[in-house]
């Protein structure tokens, strides 16, 4: 057989990969960078904003706390200015009402003087009095100026009218049983009984004459 007759080899196919393709050393087109995405900046910002907030908010805190603290001294200062104040009425009134209760009757006792100079008057002139009638008129010049006085205070006499007996206003010493009376009956004043000024001031003490138990 001749060297034209003999048999060509298959042609072979050459593979030519894309340009790009993965795996080839071939020229590969640029690839754009991804744009930096905007949470990244802001993340990175925040740790600082925060820190800043919180500063600006602790100081504005630190602001009332001291704002607080002065208007909890000055409440303070006035309470006690208050309490200051209120003990010193306190001491002022006891003083008042000790004051008063020392010297409260001094107008009665001046005008008590004036009868106790008639009760020496008379004392006096009951020495040279045979009769004695200078004396008695003496003592009934003193009963009544002692009973004006009382009046003028607002005591008035506790008087007993029909004998009837009243225990808001008598006081029994004394009590006797009668068939006579239906009721308690007043048959003796003892010792007369005042009021001042609407009020009992002492009660009459009084005899009783009460109906007979069967």
């Amino acid at each position: 057989m001749t060297d034209d007759k003999k048999e060509k080899p298959a042609e072979e196919i050459e593979y030519i990969a894309e340009p790009g393709a993965p795996g080839e050393d071939g020229p590969k087109e640029p690839v754009a960078a991804e744009p930096e995405k905007p949470e990244a900046a802001f993340h990175d910002k925040e740790p600082a904003q925060a820190v800043k907030h919180l500063k600006e908010k602790l100081k504005k805190r630190e602001a009332e706390i001291k704002h607080l603290r002065k208007e909890t001294e000055d409440l303070k200062d006035q309470y006690l200015r208050k309490l200051a104040d209120v003990e010193n009425l306190r001491k002022r009134l006891e003083r008042e009402k000790s004051d008063y209760f020392q010297f409260a009757l001094s107008e009665v006792l001046l005008e008590f003087l004036g009868i106790l100079d008639n009760f020496e008057r008379a004392l006096q002139a009951s020495g040279g009095d045979a009769d004695g009638k200078t004396f008695r008129e003496g003592i009934d010049l003193i009963y009544r100026m002692s009973m004006n006085l009382l009046l003028k205070r607002g005591v008035q006499p506790i008087e007993i009218k029909d004998d009837h007996f009243d225990p808001s206003f008598h006081q029994a010493m004394a009590m006797e049983e009668s068939s006579e009376v239906q009721e308690p009956r007043v048959t003796e004043e003892l010792q007369k009984g005042y009021m001042l000024h609407n009020r009992l001031l002492r009660p009459a003490l009084v005899k009783v004459i009460v109906p007979k138990k069967d």
